[in-house]
């Protein structure tokens, strides 16, 4: 189905009362619940589901089979790799309605989460930070941060580029791609030029 404004594959479904964005395509058996937002120039990759009160910035690239619950934010430029899970309640039962329970999840502009990474509900963040495929995210995360591992710890800091960045003894780092200067003060990273 193309609309004006964006391109719907045939197999998808879209419930009434979505936002979806200027020049967004949503692919296969993709799934988008009543009342998100998604942004501009978005693609949601082969069978994503978008839960009720999602809300997905501009040029956010959704990777296949993954599942966006209610309570996750993502602002723009974020990267969502494939089969990445977010979750929305801190202790599940099948029993036990807990809809009042889901926890915020906010992804800031710029970052992006590898492939099978889980993020545990509640847990921020931050911009331009990279989560490692497979990656289980338990606790907040640091602009331009590099994290690993289950559960997920710091091993490094990346530019806005998705390079590693090695800082001097003065707390200094060029990305040698862009040659953007970065500076490390405090534990945490600021974009100087």
């Amino acid at each position: 189905m193309t609309t004006a404004s964006y391109f719907a594959h045939e197999t998808s479904v879209i419930d009434d009362n979505c936002k979806i964005g200027v020049g967004t395509n949503i692919w296969h058996f993709s799934h988008i619940m009543s009342d998100c937002e998604i942004g501009e120039r978005c693609n949601l990759g082969q069978n994503v589901v978008v839960s009720p009160k999602v809300i997905l910035g501009n040029n956010v690239k959704v990777q296949n089979n993954v599942s966006i619950y209610t309570g996750v934010v993502c602002e723009d430029d974020v990267f969502l790799g494939p089969s990445m899970v977010f979750t929305n309640i801190v202790n599940p039962r099948s029993a036990i309605i807990r809809r009042d329970d889901y926890k915020i999840t906010l992804v800031k502009r710029g970052a992006s989460i590898g492939a099978n990474a889980t993020i545990i509900c509640g847990n921020n963040i931050g911009e331009f930070a990279l989560i490692g495929a497979g990656a289980v995210v338990t606790k907040n995360v640091a602009a331009y941060a590099l994290v690993v591992g289950n559960p997920s710890k710091q091993i490094g800091w990346v530019s806005e580029y998705g390079h590693r960045l090695e800082f001097d003894k003065n707390g200094f780092a060029t990305c040698f791609e862009s040659q953007e200067k970065y500076q490390l003060k405090d534990n945490k990273v600021t974009k100087i030029s």
